[in-house]
């Protein structure tokens, strides 16, 4: 009996070495999953596409306006803000949210969710209208989803309009053609087919290439939005990755890996450099590396104050940022 809680221990060691604490790893990642997973299902509902952890720069401020998601399409663009918070929450008369926790019975003040989505709109729009896109009036709205099952209120009618409640949320349809959604502010106006696709077109383009965080996908489909800084491991590794940075680089997968006793011990690498005439990869050529499985990307997460590593055998993709 002793021999099986021993061996156990040290397979649950090994498991722990190589894939890490899953536990920690859950909790930093639930925010940036639940924008991936709204994210996902705004393109089954309303079809178009959704532009993730957008960084616009905000000339009045001099600084970059962080953007949960942006949906287009056919129709409007959409931007919005996702909020995972449970417990009990309240709106205060100037806008803001009060949250009390139901584990810890502590009360968190947030922002007015439904003025950062409106500003962030408005930000985004200065930056389309820069870059050449202008927009129908009322093209662009805003939006504030709650994605998460816990979050309660006693008084959801207190809420604005621009809120879309976990209540409303799961029970959101797959709208039909021509209809304008209940929830999404029907923006579509008289404009000529060929003005409408060929904005659609630029919309695509600038939002494909506009500054974003960069993204690592990890496995089990986690996500992590932040800032990658840089590759640890052996020499020799370091030395085979060396191209992979993002001035050269915008996507790594680690697709294969070849096992010895009960971890991977080599990963394949796939790379494929930076195409700067068009947007996505989908045409260029991968260039696959081999490297040890216990090579570490070290990783900024978006509104961490440490940063963390993770090991090449826990990673799926890595997409950075032009």
């Amino acid at each position: 009996m002793w021999v099986e809680i021993l061996c156990g221990l040290v397979l649950y060691k090994v498991l722990r070495l190589f894939f890490g604490n899953d536990d920690v790893l859950d909790m930093e990642t639930s925010d940036f999953n639940a924008i991936f997973s709204v994210a996902s299902r705004l393109e089954k509902l309303y079809g178009g596409k959704a532009y993730v952890g957008l960084r616009i720069p905000d000339a009045d401020s001099g600084s970059r306006q962080n953007i949960d998601l942006v949906l287009v399409t056919s129709r409007e663009v959409v931007v919005i803000c996702v909020k995972n918070m449970s417990g009990f929450v309240s709106v205060n008369s100037d806008g803001s949210w009060l949250c009390i926790s139901d584990h810890k019975h502590k009360e968190e003040h947030h922002p007015d969710p439904v003025a950062d989505a409106k500003r962030q709109a408005s930000v985004l729009e200065s930056y389309l209208e820069q870059r050449g896109v202008s927009l129908p009036e009322g093209y662009i709205s805003s939006k504030v989803i709650i994605c998460n099952p816990k979050f309660r209120t006693l008084n959801p009618d207190h809420f604005p309009q621009e809120v879309v409640q976990y209540d409303q949320w799961v029970h959101l349809k797959p709208e039909s053609k021509g209809v304008v959604s209940g929830w999404i502010k029907g923006a579509f106006r008289a404009v000529k087919k060929d003005v409408l696709e060929s904005t659609q077109q630029q919309l695509r383009f600038v939002l494909g290439t506009a500054p974003m965080w960069d993204r690592l996908e990890l496995r089990g489909s986690k996500y992590v939005l932040g800032e990658f800084m840089e590759f640890k491991g052996k020499q020799e590794d370091l030395q085979t990755l060396q191209y992979i940075k993002r001035s050269k680089v915008s996507q790594m997968i680690v697709q294969k890996t070849s096992m010895f006793g009960l971890a991977p011990t080599k990963l394949q690498v796939l790379y494929t450099f930076r195409d700067y005439r068009a947007e996505g990869s989908s045409s260029a050529e991968w260039t696959e590396v081999t490297v040890r499985s216990s090579t570490e990307v070290v990783f900024q997460p978006q509104n961490a104050k440490k940063v963390r590593k993770f090991k090449l055998s826990a990673i799926t993709s890595l997409t950075l940022s032009a």
